[in-house]
């Protein structure tokens, strides 16, 4: 028989992730004292304790370290039996999708379109999903915790334990606001082009520190802007797009993000020396993640290719 619980587990993973058991308690919906006796219960039942007690502080030891990420499998699995349960026709229902900004505001929503779409009409209504959005680090950081079910995101992966999947390619572009000082300094290069030396020069807007775009950006323009003079930082791409139609400064974003300003008029594309400057677009799985088929097919739907437009 075994001697430890399911019930165990989770209240296991809520201290660890929350840092008390009065925190965690509120978290996971039980009073202080029954988390508690449940903590308690499994350092009884393993025979070793799980935290250092830092004075109201719960800090995992390294038996904790450990136990962590396979007590996370294992709920995660209790999780999936339940959605095998539930997943009448692999109607992937209630599923947990996490994507970058840039996706998840430009992609993601036609990508979800054509899913619904593909199911059996009788499940087309009745078919939910949770959607996160968030940075790069922050969506790779949730799957590897568990916290998300598959992650689609815009730059480098730095979690060991997922399982990176190729998915689009996404082209980047150099913008400026119509009209504005960087727009006139392109002009007047004769070719149209913006010289290197103006690349340097100009007031850069770019996203936040743990953001794709601005990783993959970064990397990109180093080798021929090795100093960007970086202006206001932003935590959307959107506001970015914004602040550079005002005059603040130059971008590059996704031609996804930029594709309405472009068309109307408010931003122009600056043509530069620079090669062109494109990103790999991925799907993100842990690797002891439990394949539900209602998860298989939504991952076999977003591999076949592009997503319809939104709008």
């Amino acid at each position: 028989m075994l001697h430890i619980t399911l019930r165990q587990m989770q209240i296991f993973a809520a201290v660890a992730r929350a840092g008390s058991t009065p925190a965690a308690a509120q978290d996971i919906g039980l009073s202080q004292s029954a988390t508690s006796a449940a903590l308690n219960e499994l350092e009884s039942s393993l025979g070793l304790p799980l935290f250092d007690r830092v004075g109201r502080r719960l800090r995992l030891n390294g038996h904790g370290q450990e136990l962590l990420p396979r007590v996370l499998a294992v709920v995660d699995g209790a999780r999936a039996i339940e959605s095998w349960a539930l997943d009448d026709a692999a109607g992937a229902g209630g599923l947990r999708i996490g994507a970058s900004t840039t996706i998840g505001n430009y992609l993601l929503p036609g990508v979800l379109a054509t899913f619904r779409r593909s199911l059996p009409p009788e499940r087309q209504a009745q078919w939910n999903a949770h959607v996160s959005i968030a940075n790069t680090q922050a969506i790779a950081s949730q799957v590897a915790g568990f916290e998300l079910d598959l992650g689609l995101i815009e730059g480098p992966c730095h979690e060991p334990e997922l399982t990176v999947m190729p998915w689009l390619t996404d082209e980047l572009v150099i913008v400026a606001g119509a009209g504005s000082r960087w727009h006139r300094k392109a002009q007047d290069g004769g070719a149209g082009v913006l010289p290197l030396a103006e690349l340097a020069r100009a007031t850069w807007l770019l996203r936040e520190a743990g953001s794709g775009t601005r990783e993959t950006i970064v990397q990109m323009l180093m080798p021929h802007v090795p100093q960007l003079h970086e202006g206001i930082q932003f935590a959307n791409s959107e506001a970015i797009k914004q602040a550079v139609s005002a005059g603040l400064g130059i971008t590059c974003l996704s031609r996804w993000v930029v594709a309405d300003a472009l068309a109307s008029g408010r931003l122009v594309e600056l043509a530069t020396p620079l090669p062109p400057l494109a990103r790999p677009l991925s799907l993100v799985l842990h690797r002891a993640k439990s394949m539900t088929p209602g998860l298989l097919r939504l991952v076999e739907h977003v591999r076949r290719g592009l997503p319809e437009p939104s709008a």
